[in-house]
C-alpha cells in the first residue's frame, strides 16, 4: 500500500462553499469530517482515512490552519518497516539497546535513503500540498514538522505548491541522534564522530497567500499572522521543549509523539484571532487534537492507521486534560 496515496476526485466534482471564519461550530466541523469521523474532544474529529482521499472531498477555502508531525521520510511508517517495528525487528527503524536499565524509543535512521526514496518523498510531500492550499483559506499556515536530513526537501515542495515560506521554527530538544563514533572502529579513532549529536527539530512555516492587506485579510478570513504570546511578547521561532516523557508517553505511546507543552505553543499561533479550524493531516495518536481540545479550538485529524486511530480516541481527551508545570 502506498502511504498516504488515494485516487482523486475531479475538481469539478468538488464542493466549492468556503466556510467563513466566523461560522466554524459543530455542524460545520462534522460536515468537513464526514459521515465517518468520530468526536474525541468538544470540537474536534477524528478520521480514519488516507489523507490525500479525504482532502479531494474538502470544499475550497475550509479549513484555517494545519499544524501536522508527518512522517519524515514516509518509509517509517510505511507497511514493510512499519510492520518491522511493530514486530521489534527494526528495518529503517533503530532500536536502540537499553541505557541504565532503560528501554529507549525507536528512532527511524533516515541517512539509509536514497535519491529515490527522496524523491518519492518530494513527490508526496508535493502533492498533499496542493490539496494544503486549496483547502486552506487566505493566509492560513502550515506548520509542518520535519528532520534536518530531510527538511530540505519536503519543504521545498510545500514551495512549490505556491506557499510563501514564513520562516522555520526550531524546537530545541535534546536527543541521543548522532553524535556516534565510526562503526566498529570506536577505539581507533576515539575523537571522531560521524555526524553532530541533534540537538533541534525544524518546522517549516508557511502561509498561503493573502487577499489584501494582513488586516484586510483578519478581518475577512481570521487568518494572516500569529497569535503573540501576549500583549507584549511576539509568537517567537526557537522554543526549547523536551522530549513528551512520563504521563504523556504512557497515554499515547506513539514513536513519534510530540510534547503537548509545544503543540499547544503552535496550535495557539496559529489562529491569530482566536477561532477557526486546525487541520492535521497525519494525526498519529492525536497530540495535535489534544492541544486543540486543551485551547478550546475546532480540530480535524485524519489518520490511515487503524490501531493509532484507536490510540487517539483515547488518548486525545487524557492528553488535552494534562496540566503542565
Amino acid at each position: 500500500m502506498r502511504l498516504g496515496v488515494g485516487a482523486a476526485i475531479p475538481a469539478k466534482a468538488r464542493p466549492k462553499v468556503s466556510v467563513h471564519f466566523l461560522e466554524p461550530g459543530a455542524a460545520t466541523l462534522l460536515r468537513l469530517a464526514g459521515p465517518t469521523a468520530r468526536v474525541v474532544a468538544p470540537g474536534v474529529a477524528l478520521v480514519h482515512a488516507d489523507t490525500l482521499s479525504w482532502l479531494a472531498t474538502v470544499p475550497d477555502r475550509s479549513v484555517h490552519a494545519i499544524v501536522t508531525d508527518p512522517p519524515y521520510g514516509l518509509v517509517e511508517y510505511g507497511d514493510v518497516d512499519h510492520g518491522k517495528l511493530r514486530g521489534g525487528k527494526g528495518g529503517v527503524w533503530r532500536i536502540p539497546p537499553t541505557l541504565d536499565g532503560v528501554q529507549r524509543a525507536p528512532v527511524p535512521r533516515f541517512t539509509v535513503l536514497g535519491p529515490k526514496e527522496i524523491e518519492a518523498l518530494r513527490r508526496f510531500f508535493a502533492a498533499s500540498a496542493w490539496e494544503w492550499m486549496r483547502v486552506l483559506v487566505p493566509g492560513g499556515h502550515v506548520f509542518l514538522a520535519s528532520n534536518p536530513l530531510l527538511s530540505t526537501a519536503a519543504f521545498a515542495a510545500i514551495g512549490e505548491a505556491g506557499f510563501e515560506k514564513r520562516g522555520e521554527i526550531i524546537r530545541l530538544v535534546t536527543t541521543l541522534r548522532g553524535g556516534d563514533r565510526p562503526k566498529g572502529a570506536h577505539a581507533e579513532f576515539p575523537d571522531v564522530s560521524v555526524m553532530p549529536r541533534s540537538a533541534w527539530e525544524p518546522w517549516g512555516l508557511f502561509r498561503k497567500p493573502m487577499e489584501g492587506t494582513v488586516a484586510e485579510n483578519l478581518r475577512r478570513w481570521g487568518t494572516g499572522g500569529l497569535r503573540r504570546r501576549s500583549a507584549e511578547e511576539p509568537f517567537r521561532d526557537v522554543i526549547p521543549c523536551a522530549p513528551a516523557r512520563g504521563a504523556e508517553r504512557a497515554i499515547a505511546p506513539h514513536p513519534s509523539l510530540k510534547p503537548q507543552r509545544f503543540l499547544r505553543q503552535l496550535v495557539r499561533a496559529a489562529l491569530p484571532v482566536g477561532t477557526g479550524i486546525v487541520l492535521d493531516p497525519f494525526a498519529g495518536s492525536g497530540s495535535t487534537l489534544a492541544a486543540a481540545a486543551h485551547l478550546g479550538v475546532h480540530a480535524i485529524g485524519v489518520e490511515r492507521d487503524a490501531a493509532y486511530v484507536e490510540l487517539a480516541v483515547v488518548a486525545v481527551p487524557k492528553l488535552a486534560a494534562l496540566a503542565l508545570r
